[in-house]
């Protein structure tokens, strides 16, 4: 019964991302989300039988069946890291029996589609949409009032307080270097994305979150100064620099399902990383 209930988490996923496809393409561009899908380079109207999620990319070779243009990776990519981010919803759930279980499983996968379309999107357009990180940031306030409650008694409690206030915290430090930089350093997308975030996470958990983003978006970065270095031996082309543009919100957006998902404490390896 788990593994049917997994197994249809995981498909249903797949095809929401589907969908989440259609957003990042379209948003922005005055073109609306509904009406059918069509090939990019020659237009022609997609059948339903070219629109199964990643099976449709794999039998047509990733080519456009009409034109025989190339389709990008990014369509089966978003599918599975969707469906794979409902089946972690759904999977940390599990059994679904309250009210409660309910609301946390629709939220949750609500936010990981929010995600995956902002991820997408930034590292697409080098910019995350106001309309997608604001709509995160008021999901993750409400979730955690709907957790925490509003008593009267609780608004004098510190550990309350700083999750109340996590959000304009972790969002500060980006907000000043987007400020100071004048936007070279960092964009101001990525403060209000660290203002969802904080919220969504908790003070603690959120600053693990951004630690490891900025750990694994350093270790990205010196990746492909490398490869671009070894390219650049036996290959005149373009390559990769100090000075090249590389989206943070991704980054942000994977240290937080880290943490969020794997309760990954960086604060805690950090303390007894430098007591040894």
């Amino acid at each position: 019964m788990a593994t049917a209930f997994y197994f249809f988490s995981f498909l249903f996923g797949v095809i929401i991302g589907s969908f989440l496809n259609v957003v990042i393409y379209r948003y922005n561009t005055g073109v609306s989300l509904g009406g059918r899908s069509m090939c990019m380079s020659c237009g022609k109207r997609l059948s339903w039988h070219e629109l199964i999620p990643v099976v449709s990319f794999l039998v047509q070779k990733r080519k456009c069946a009409n034109c025989g243009s190339r389709v990008s990776a990014q369509y089966p990519a978003t599918e599975l890291l969707t469906g794979l981010l409902f089946l972690l919803v759904f999977y940390s759930q599990y059994p679904i029996l309250t009210v409660t279980d309910v609301i946390n499983t629709v939220f949750y996968s609500i936010v990981m589609s929010l995600l995956v379309v902002i991820t997408v999107y930034d590292w697409k357009h080098k910019i995350i949409p106001d309309g997608l990180v604001y709509t995160f940031a008021a999901l993750s306030f409400g979730i955690f009032l709907f957790h925490a409650g509003l008593p009267l008694d609780r608004l004098s409690s510190a550990p309350y307080m700083l999750n109340m206030l996590a959000g304009p915290i972790l969002a500060t430090p980006f907000a000043l270097l987007w400020l100071l930089s004048h936007g070279r350093w960092m964009g101001l997308g990525d403060a209000k994305l660290a203002l969802g975030i904080g919220w969504f996470l908790g003070l603690y958990s959120a600053i693990s979150a951004i630690i490891l983003a900025f750990w694994i978006g350093s270790l990205f970065g010196i990746g492909l100064l490398v490869l671009s270095r070894v390219r650049g031996l036996f290959s005149s082309s373009k390559t990769f620099t100090m000075k090249s543009e590389i989206p943070f919100g991704p980054f942000l957006v994977l240290g937080t399902l880290l943490v969020f998902f794997f309760h990954i404490d960086v604060l805690s390896f950090s303390g007894v990383f430098f007591s040894i």
